[in-house]
């Protein structure tokens, strides 16, 4: 039952890894834009966990595009975290009722 879970997270670890801030994709000449933004504040969770084993990978990244990422990293943070607590609320709510 341990495997089948143990799989697919290291699995996941190992895909969000690639493509998180600060591991040496972006350039001063090819800096992470809005998109990329985005999809790190999607990661933060994940990247924060990883930083703590991993000192090359951060949660967000410096070789970025200025304004634009900040402002897509942070849509999607609040979005994100945003969401959840939405999600808890309508749950308590619901259950109150019942």
């Amino acid at each position: 039952m341990r495997s089948k879970l143990l799989v697919p997270l290291i699995l996941a670890a190992l895909i969000l890894n690639s493509c998180a801030p600060g591991s040496g994709k972006f350039t001063s000449a090819e800096p992470a834009n809005f998109l990329h933004g985005i999809w790190h504040g999607w990661i933060a969770p994940f990247t924060l966990i990883v930083s703590l084993f991993n000192r090359t990978i951060r949660i967000y990244e410096t070789m970025n595009t200025g304004w634009w990422y900040d402002f897509g990293y942070y849509i999607a943070v609040i979005s994100g975290f945003g969401s959840l607590s939405l999600i808890r609320r309508r749950r308590k709510k619901g259950s109150d009722s019942d």
